[in-house]
């Protein structure tokens, strides 16, 4: 995910508790989504698209925390 910011997504993973908080529960419902997926039944997909919602919107807060901070020099 946003291979762009590795640096900085690193950076803020060490720095910033929110975001690490953040980027590992994006991290988790893509797993979870993921072994749904490997197990498709009629019962999992609302669950399944649900999920994707959520973490769309994680997705979307780690990309604005990414573009609001602070640029350090290379």
């Amino acid at each position: 995910m946003f291979p762009e910011y590795r640096d900085l997504i690193r950076r803020l993973k060490t720095e910033d508790a929110h975001f690490l908080k953040t980027f590992n529960k994006h991290n988790e419902l893509d797993d979870e989504i993921k072994e749904l997926e490997l197990h498709p039944s009629s019962e999992f997909t609302n669950e399944v698209h649900e999920l994707k919602k959520r973490k769309l919107l994680l997705k979307e807060e780690i990309f604005l925390m990414l573009k609001k901070a602070p640029q350090r020099p290379n």
